[in-house]
């Protein structure tokens, strides 16, 4: 591969435009449903299509992940200090003939070129709400600095976007990238939702297991990130045994956070032991991510609003696509329909929980003096 320097700012001004001429068609799209409309209902349908696509480029993101993309343009923020690939052809193509099946292909740089154009078009999009939403502040259902503080994790999305490349995958960073994201899909939820003022009355224990399952979710999802940057999927063949073995040999290296990619936290290479151990602190509290958000759900269904029940089915019906997507990973050898599917399936339980969350926090929805479970 040809000596290329990690951080390339180069191509900025060019990618800046290409962000802006690829915001413009959904900015468009917003104007044109919305002519006549107010600001503020232009701002709300704006904040709906953002959510819609940063949910896309949560998923884009795990699907670059998962097909070894992360490093198919080797620097930062263009490829080869290009705006595209098209411009990379020739290194690209020295790179891919050196190692074919090398981290640097034709296909891997276009995915991952893609999700960074995907990425700069939702921060410019950000950026727009923002800016609107300090100019409508009086009439916003919601404070200025929520959609300010959305810009400004977007960029510490963008930083931990660079370190993904130019640390080389760190495994810790990874990780945080994916959080990152679903931490984005989080805040742009709550001003969905702020919008649209349906309030959902919930008793305050309720409440408070929404966001008890909520963190339960998190951790479990941190778990799995750690399992997919550390490649450990793999480790463990086999279900509910993990290679023939109910209590495997297992070391905790693997969870050294202070490493690079297939490195102990001593300098070491990454034992097979670290790596059964990363996908078995996953597995096992899977248990306890399941039982909560199983008894989130059924306290949701024995509720007494339809649309509290509904939330119910929906999360119940992602639990139990995430639990078969989990095990298919495992059992069909990782394939990259399941894992995508189950990348997707934890954004959607987010997803869902920060909607819910939203609602049941949301002004005018007092939670009603009695229990909301229904007669038994």
């Amino acid at each position: 591969m040809p000596d290329q320097a990690l951080v390339d700012f180069a191509p900025v001004l060019r990618l800046a435009l290409l962000a802006l001429v690829t915001a413009l068609l959904p900015l468009s799209w917003v104007w044109v449903r919305q002519r006549g409309g107010h600001r503020t209902k232009r701002l709300a349908a704006l904040t709906t299509l953002t959510l819609f696509l940063t949910f896309d480029l949560v998923v884009f993101g795990s699907f670059t992940r998962l097909s070894d993309s992360g490093l198919g343009c080797p620097d930062w923020p263009g490829c080869y200090g290009e705006a595209s690939p098209f411009g990379a052809h020739d290194e690209i193509h020295a790179a891919q003939t050196a190692k074919p099946s090398g981290p640097v292909t034709w296909g891997k740089a276009w995915i991952e070129m893609i999700h960074r154009y995907l990425a700069m078009t939702v921060g410019v999009l950000i950026l727009v709400m923002a800016a609107v939403s300090w100019r409508e502040r009086r009439r916003l259902p919601f404070s200025p600095w929520w959609p300010t503080l959305t810009l400004a994790w977007v960029i510490v999305q963008g930083l931990f976007g660079k370190y993904t490349v130019t640390l080389k995958l760190y495994p810790a960073i990874v990780t945080l990238h994916l959080l990152g994201g679903l931490t984005l899909l989080g805040l742009l939820a709550v001003q969905h939702e702020a919008f649209r003022q349906r309030p959902l009355a919930l008793p305050a224990a309720l409440r408070r297991g929404v966001v008890v399952a909520l963190v339960v979710l998190a951790l479990q999802i941190a778990l799995g990130g750690w399992v997919s940057t550390n490649y450990a999927v793999l480790a463990c063949t086999g279900f509910p045994q993990c290679n023939g073995q109910w209590w495997p040999a297992m070391e905790a290296s693997g969870f050294a956070l202070r490493r690079e990619l297939g490195m102990a936290g001593h300098g070491g290479v990454l034992s097979f032991e670290a790596l059964v151990a990363i996908h078995m602190a996953h597995r096992l509290f899977a248990l306890v991510a399941t039982a909560v958000l199983g008894a989130l759900c059924w306290r949701l269904w024995r509720a007494t609003d339809p649309v509290a029940r509904r939330f119910g089915a929906a999360l119940a019906l992602l639990l139990i696509a995430q639990l078969a997507s989990g095990l298919s990973n495992v059992v069909l050898g990782w394939p990259l329909v399941a894992a995508l599917g189950h990348a997707a399936g934890a954004a959607a339980m987010v997803l869902t929980l920060a909607l819910l969350l939203a609602r049941a926090s949301a002004r005018g929805a007092p939670a009603p003096a009695l229990s909301a479970a229904a007669p038994a």
